[in-house]
This record gives structure tokens, C-alpha cells and sequence, in this order.
């Protein structure tokens, strides 16, 4: 015999997965009523009742697994426990609410695995409550939405308890460890209504991203105080040390008063760099709409000048310009010279990296379209609890860093090859 006649009259195996791990007589024998998709997939239909009936019968093999011997069988002379009845029990799941029926042993030592003793949900369900919270949806939106989609009835206390389960897990993402170094961190606060005692008020979510050597960024942490202010943010700082942070090249933050000071009292060597958005934002507050334009181009040729020798002189063409009817504005920004033009030095790479906060601006946008629909949150806690989520879905959008970061990176490399490993 050849051998590839002794291959032929080998069995084949069977490609993997091409077995169906239920036959066809079984479907043939479930769907033989089935006359319409409600009888499949309604509030009363199949797959609903072959859920429960899959949990209840896995709970049967577990319990068997337990006690050593099978439902019909004489247990063991030795075994002195038994079965001892079953308990209905009503799930909340993708499908609906599904009934099964829990085993009990006569010593109350068993506990489902599939479905734990106290558990009220199954496959996920808690997850997507969570989800809907942290997309900024009401209680009352997420018990409607979920007597829609599933026919499933929650409680608020319910809803409160599942969105509680991330309270554990904020408090591990705030106290992480954090890179040694960040080539750039962005610091801005925004405030949201939180009440307080008998009213509501306005208390400021102090935010912070780090851009790492990778390019990639990151939220190192939010919290909430009362009012915006630079002995917080000193606070703050000394917190991003704690937990591992050792060198910042650049902290980027708007013109708060204080806050330069704070920054070099927790890392001496950065450099602090005030957001010039916020400085043009602030010098065109009180100019008239028709002469904002051309006050805007003129104020153009100052930060895009090729250094600081010629950002000087285009500040005094600027005045001589416009002092006479706009003298706020040269004073401004001669007051803050100092922190407005640390950029300037830097190539074109790093300055459009660094000469605005608009990368955390863009965070609070994110987080502002989720709280704008609740008015006012009902304390701290639940703020930090629904940012949280929200910074996280926030961060999950984030994708590689963009071009510019790339070329960004390369030049710190060369202007801090001291610092930068």
C-alpha cells in the first residue's frame, strides 16, 4: 500500500469548529412553534427562557460538583449534606428579565459561581448602566432607556450602587504612579455646579494632562476645590511629585496670578509658559467689534515673531499704534512679558506645542457636554465620580499622538538632552 493510499484510509479530523455545539434535532425541536421574530426575541420569547434555563442548569452542575454526586443518585454514606430545593430568582440581562431557579444545599455552603448569591444581573448589565452614566445620562434617562431596549424595571438605588462600583477604581487612577518626566503638562481648572449644603454653587475641577517622552497623553488627575486658585494648584503639584513625577520641561497653564510661583517651588528647572490664547482672549475683551480684527492681526505679529528681540519691537509698534485708545492692552502684556514669550525661544516644533493650553480645553469641552444636561451635581463626590467616567471615555478617543508631537519630541530631545533620557 502506497502511502497515500495508507493517508486516504486515515479518518479525517474535522476542521476546528466545525462541529455545532447543538444539533440540529434540538433546534429543529426549540423553534418548532416559532412563527414571528417576537416569538424568538420578545418580552416572553425563546431566547429569554433558554437563558434561564442554561443559568439554572449550569447552577445544577456546579451544586453536583459541590456535593459529589448527581441529582438522582443516593448521595454518598459519608456526605452528609444534601439538595434541598430551589429558589426563583429574577435576573437583569441584555434580553430582559430572566427567571431561574437556584439550587440550595441543606447547610448553606454552596455559592453559584455563574451567578454569585446576592447578584442581580447578569452578562455585563451593571456595565452598560455605567456606560450610559458616564455619557452623562440622567437616573431617570437610564431607567427609561433600560425599560425600552431590555424591559428590565431598576430602581435608582440600583442605578446608584452600579455607578458606586467605580468609586474604588477612581480612587486607584488617582493615586497611580506617574512617569519621572513629562516633557509638557497642561494645567486649567473649569467650573461646574455642585451643591453645597442648603445651595448650589460654582467650585472649580482642577485638571492636568502630561504629554510623556512617547508623544502620548495623559490625565493625571482632576480634583475639585471650592474656588480656582495658585495655593491649590501648589498642592496639586506636590501631589504629581509624590507620585513619581521628578521633571517637568514645560507646564503650560493660563495667566492665573501665583501660579509661575507655585510651579518653581515644586519643579525648579521648568519652564512655565502662559497660554497666549488666554492673554489675546483677555486683551480683546473691551475692544469694539470693528476694530477687533485689525487689533487681533497686530497682536499676531508679536507671538509669531522669530524671537524674542523682534516680538519686542513688534510690542512697540503695537503700542505706538493703538496706546492712545487701547493703553490696557501693551501694559498687559509688557506685565507678563516674562511668561508669555518663554516659547519664542524654542523652534517652530515645540512653540505650537506649547504656546497654547488648547489640548486641556479640549478635555473640558468633552466633560462639559456630559454635565450639561444635569443642571447641578448633588455633591463632590458624584462629580468626581461622573468626570471620571467621562475623562476616561474621553481617553479612549485618543489616538496617536499627532505629527507635529513627533517633530515636537525631536527638538526636546536636543534642547534638553540633559534632562531627556
Amino acid at each position: 500500500m502506497s502511502i497515500t493510499d495508507a493517508e486516504n484510509d486515515m479518518p479525517q479530523s474535522e476542521p476546528e469548529g466545525s462541529s455545532p455545539r447543538v444539533s440540529q434535532s434540538v433546534l429543529d425541536e426549540l423553534l418548532k412553534d416559532y412563527k414571528s421574530p417576537s416569538d424568538l426575541t420578545g418580552p416572553d420569547g425563546l431566547i429569554k427562557e433558554l437563558m434561564g434555563a442554561l443559568i439554572s442548569r449550569a447552577m445544577e452542575a456546579e451544586l453536583t460538583h459541590h456535593l459529589g454526586y448527581e441529582a438522582k443518585e443516593a448521595p454518598p454514606d459519608d456526605q452528609s449534606n444534601r439538595r434541598n430545593g430551589r429558589t426563583k430568582k429574577t435576573l437583569r440581562s441584555d434580553v430582559g428579565a430572566v427567571q431561574v431557579e437556584v439550587p440550595r444545599d441543606r447547610d448553606g455552603t454552596f455559592e453559584p459561581r455563574i451567578v454569585g448569591k446576592h447578584q442581580r444581573h447578569f452578562d455585563g448589565f451593571d456595565d452598560k448602566i455605567i456606560a450610559m452614566y458616564g455619557r452623562g445620562m440622567s437616573v431617570r434617562d437610564i431607567r427609561a432607556t433600560l425599560a425600552e431596549i431590555y424591559n428590565v424595571e431598576v430602581s435608582p438605588d440600583l442605578i446608584s450602587r452600579a455607578t458606586d462600583a467605580v468609586v474604588d477604581e477612581l480612587r486607584a487612577w488617582q493615586q497611580r504612579p506617574l512617569e519621572a518626566l513629562y516633557c509638557a503638562v497642561y494645567i486649567d481648572a473649569m467650573m461646574v455646579k455642585i451643591r453645597d449644603k442648603a445651595g448650589v454653587r460654582n467650585k472649580a475641577v482642577y485638571s492636568a494632562i502630561g504629554i510623556a517622552q512617547d508623544g502620548q497623553k495623559q490625565i493625571l488627575g482632576m480634583w475639585v476645590e471650592a474656588t480656582e486658585g495658585a495655593k491649590f494648584w501648589l498642592s496639586i503639584l506636590q501631589e504629581l511629585k509624590r507620585r513619581g513625577v521628578n521633571d517637568i520641561l514645560i507646564v503650560c497653564a493660563d495667566g492665573l496670578k501665583g501660579l509661575p510661583e507655585a510651579v518653581e517651588a515644586t519643579f525648579p528647572k521648568a519652564i512655565f509658559q502662559t497660554c497666549v490664547v488666554h492673554v489675546i482672549r483677555a486683551s480683546t475683551r473691551f475692544v469694539p467689534w470693528k476694530d477687533r480684527r485689525n487689533v487681533c492681526a497686530d497682536l499676531r505679529t508679536i507671538y509669531t515673531a522669530a524671537d524674542v528681540e523682534a516680538a519686542e519691537e513688534a510690542l512697540s509698534a503695537f503700542e505706538s499704534k493703538w496706546s492712545k485708545r487701547f493703553p490696557m492692552i501693551g501694559e498687559a502684556w509688557r506685565r507678563r512679558w516674562a511668561e508669555i514669550t518663554p516659547f519664542l525661544t524654542f523652534p517652530n516644533e515645540i512653540r505650537r506645542a506649547i504656546y497654547t493650553t488648547n489640548i486641556i480645553e479640549a478635555l473640558h469641552r468633552q466633560l462639559r457636554k456630559t454635565i450639561k444636561t444635569r443642571g447641578h451635581l448633588p455633591n463632590d463626590d458624584a462629580a468626581m465620580k461622573l468626570l471620571f467616567l467621562a475623562a476616561r471615555n474621553a481617553e479612549k478617543s485618543w489616538k496617536k499622538p499627532p505629527l507635529y508631537w513627533s517633530k515636537a519630541l525631536l527638538q526636546f530631545a536636543i534642547h534638553f538632552e540633559d534632562r531627556i533620557q
